[in-house]
């Protein structure tokens, strides 16, 4: 039986190609979407944010996406010697930047002949992002194909500070910037399970200890208003599945979101923040496990100064994988057109 549709001009077509990077999905949109306006990436966002927030909503919402999925636009670049810009967005709105976005995005061009690289190359992609230039690195090594970016100067906000949570207690915490802010929590110290099966409790505290540091510590970028978010609370914690591997990180951001892979701006502010403490050295690589032991390897390369403070230029490797490719129609009749969302 062939299904084919009638009127198919009636629907609004929108095509993507879908990712995961260490299990987190990527939705990178390839067709469908109007010209984003701005003169700046951070235009561009704002753009989007007040004109096409609809488009997002039906992507990552339900019946299309999910309470969990990733998406990622592609626009020109908005700076001399850029490549392209790139602009993320999930169920609460745009983020500032997206480590596991990045990668999948360069495995994305490699994938689909974008990138010429012979065994044993490097080849240097400069990416426009809200956060800032990120410099991304693809490699074939032993025919295997690896990406890796530089992320934006990452630094320690705070350290060593407290809340409380109703029916739960005292809860400390530290936040950096690893081109989104993240309050970082001691998993074992609260004695919280950061496996699978504890996943509920995750995002509820998660969430909760969220909120209750935006109201305890209100955020100031030195550099753009826009950038001045706490983005999500991430759970460390020293029990791991491959002794090999330094820690684990369940991040839970923006409304209630679980990232499966170890969060690529997450592992960027965590460098920032044992390189602070004098935990590692300087060049030294760690890896850090998800929530269902998948792994990125950060380290601090470089340390330079970000408007006065002292801050590291991470990188983070990761891999990623095509998982499918598919066209979205909108009917404009359909009264759940935009799509919804259920946890």
């Amino acid at each position: 039986m062939k299904f084919e549709l009638k009127n198919k001009e009636q629907y609004q077509h929108l095509q993507v190609l879908d990712l995961h990077t260490e299990g987190e999905p990527l939705r990178i949109i390839t067709s469908g979407y109007p010209s984003i306006i701005g003169n700046t990436i951070l235009e561009k966002r704002q753009y989007a944010k007040e004109n096409l927030d609809h488009l997002r909503q039906v992507l990552m919402y339900e019946p299309r996406g999910h309470a969990d999925m990733y998406g990622a636009l592609i626009t020109e670049a908005t700076t001399p010697d850029g490549d392209f810009g790139i602009l993320f967005m999930h169920n609460e709105g745009y983020s500032s930047m997206c480590g596991h976005g990045i990668l999948a995005t360069v495995t994305a061009m490699h994938e689909c002949n974008e990138l010429s690289i012979n065994e044993g190359n490097l080849k240097q992609i400069k990416i426009d992002s809200p956060a800032g230039r990120i410099c991304a690195y693809a490699t074939v090594e032993d025919g295997q194909f690896r990406a890796s970016f530089d992320c934006v100067p990452s630094y320690v906000e705070i350290t060593n500070r407290s809340v409380t949570l109703p029916g739960f207690g005292q809860v400390t915490y530290d936040i950096a910037f690893g081109g989104a802010f993240y309050a970082y929590v001691d998993a074992d110290a609260l004695n919280i399970d950061c496996s699978p099966k504890n996943s509920d409790q995750l995002i509820q505290l998660g969430r909760a200890i969220k909120q209750a540091v935006i109201q305890d510590y209100p955020l100031v970028h030195p550099e753009h208003d826009d950038l001045a978010f706490l983005y999500g609370t991430i759970f460390t914690s020293n029990k791991v599945t491959n002794s090999a591997h330094h820690s684990r990180h369940v991040c839970i951001f923006a409304e209630g979101e679980l990232d499966r892979s170890p969060t690529g701006t997450g592992v960027s502010g965590r460098i920032a923040l044992l390189r602070h403490k004098g935990e590692i050295g300087a060049n030294e690589t760690i890896g850090i496990e998800s929530i269902i032991s998948s792994y990125m390897r950060v380290s601090a390369i470089e340390t330079v100064d970000y408007f006065g403070r002292q801050a590291v230029i991470p990188r983070v490797s990761g891999r990623a994988y095509v998982t499918g490719t598919s066209e979205f129609l909108v009917n404009p009749t359909d009264p759940l057109k935009q799509g919804f969302l259920l946890r």
